[in-house]
């Protein structure tokens, strides 16, 4: 089976199992294929930690789940040393924490302090942790997803934006359509009583992390043509200089994707244009996945925010008033 196909078949599992939410899981793919982390923001019950389950139980990869509280520890998340003794005697031996796993859920990552935060955000940008002198690389497939619940407030510690800034991308989760919401109660029930009846069986079929690692390769020699790649920059240079498109760009934007921003842009449009079967990238392809590499790299002015106005709001001007080379 061609690269791509299993990739579409996880796909098509997971989707079957998460329904109303494919948008999400196909970021959640894209994350994973463009070697990035992603930030889920959504309501609660919207299938955020579900996706991420789902794709370690279709997926040979391990799962860690970390519940973010005020009381965590940056130990609590990267691991520490830890005091042996045996015949007399003592060594300090690295107890590895939840973070040397394959895929990492961090669950409401802004209801720890920014201690702890910074642990987490440290080892997705190094991939490697260290503690007391000595660093310990992460598995060479490695995925964290981090979810934050946008209505609860208090007693929470928002991510400043610059650590926000790692994130591949930061993906809003709506509400399922209407036409799914039944469909959704259905596979509960069913699975509950799967569930009763007998224990849960185990998926022996699991997609190999070396289809991962092919595909990577494959995406990296997807062909963007020299306008595309103008297209990609001239979209940033828009939300740095906004002022050279239209006055209320200029009013609404305070300040401007980073260069990580030109990076996801490249580096997710590949892997879309891959999934949709494609060895290059068109501009609809960027168009296609800027709100989700762009959303959480413009910070908006004070006005912006009187007006009620929205990132996507933003970035929609933007892909409107820059043209496609």
């Amino acid at each position: 089976m061609a690269t791509r196909d299993s990739l579409l078949e996880l796909q098509n599992k997971i989707s079957q199992t998460v329904l109303g939410q494919e948008a999400m899981i196909e970021r959640l793919l894209i994350g994973l294929l463009a070697n990035g982390n992603l930030l889920v923001e959504g309501l609660p019950g919207l299938a955020k930690t579900r996706a991420i389950k789902k794709l370690s139980k279709f997926l040979d990869a391990g799962l860690s789940r970390i519940q973010f509280t005020p009381d965590l520890l940056p130990s609590d998340i990267t691991g520490s040393e830890i005091y042996y003794t045996s015949e007399g005697k003592g060594e300090f031996r690295f107890q590895p924490g939840p973070v040397f796993n394959n895929l990492v859920l961090a669950d409401e990552i802004n209801r720890a302090p920014a201690k702890v935060q910074a642990a987490l955000l440290e080892a997705m940008e190094e991939r490697t942790v260290t503690v007391a002198g000595t660093t310990h690389a992460l598995p060479k497939l490695f995925l964290v997803m981090a979810t934050q619940n946008p209505i609860e407030q208090e007693g929470t510690y928002p991510l400043p934006e610059a650590q926000m800034d790692r994130f591949l991308m930061h993906v809003y989760v709506d509400y399922p359509e209407e036409k799914s919401e039944r469909d959704i109660m259905l596979l509960v029930r069913s699975e509950e009583e799967e569930h009763a009846a007998s224990a849960p069986t185990t998926i022996t079929d699991r997609l190999a992390q070396d289809t991962i690692f092919t595909a990577r390769s494959e995406i990296h020699a997807i062909h963007v043509a020299p306008a595309v790649e103008q297209y990609i920059v001239s979209l940033i240079e828009a939300t740095r200089y906004p002022e050279r498109y239209d006055k209320d760009l200029r009013k609404w934007i305070q300040i401007g994707a980073s260069p990580r921003g030109t990076i996801g842009l490249d580096k997710c449009s590949r892997a879309y244009a891959w999934l949709k079967g494609r060895d290059y990238v068109r501009p609809d392809d960027v168009q296609a996945i800027a709100h989700d590499v762009l959303r959480h790299r413009i910070l908006l002015s004070y006005d912006a925010q009187a007006e009620g106005i929205k990132a996507d709001q933003v970035i929609a001007k933007v892909v409107e008033l820059v043209a496609v080379a």
